[in-house]
């Protein structure tokens, strides 16, 4: 019931910036924590960031913290995530994602899912 669509990847320098957006609509969305995931070729699907329904409590991978900023507009059902220092490894697909709670998000898993957006960092 939940739909996800993102949109802001591009190619960018390393040490660039990025800033990526996800549109959420449905009845249960507002409820719902969403983060973001990235996958590269032949890799398990990472978690990368996550932020609750109230916005009160955010979640990060350790190789993004510090870096990546999650943040989301109620009013707009849109998600961002604001990624600075760009790294080579950095490259994937992007992914929008949303569950019950951050935790939940955390762990790997996800009730809805985007259908990504590619990002590609060159050295």
């Amino acid at each position: 019931q939940v739909q996800l669509a993102e949109s802001g990847g591009g190619l960018v320098q390393a040490g660039g910036s990025l800033r990526l957006s996800c549109v959420g609509t449905g009845s249960t969305v507002s409820g719902y924590a969403m983060g973001w995931f990235r996958q590269t070729p032949g890799q398990e699907r990472e978690f990368v960031a996550a932020i609750s329904w109230n916005n009160i409590s955010t979640r990060y991978t350790s190789p993004v913290q510090g870096r990546f900023t999650v943040s989301r507009d109620k009013a707009k059902n849109t998600m961002y995530l604001q990624m600075d220092s760009l790294k080579p490894e950095d490259t994937a697909v992007y992914y929008c994602a949303a569950g019950p709670t951050t935790a939940f998000l955390a762990s790997g898993q996800a009730t809805d899912w985007g259908q990504g957006t590619q990002v590609t960092v060159s050295s």
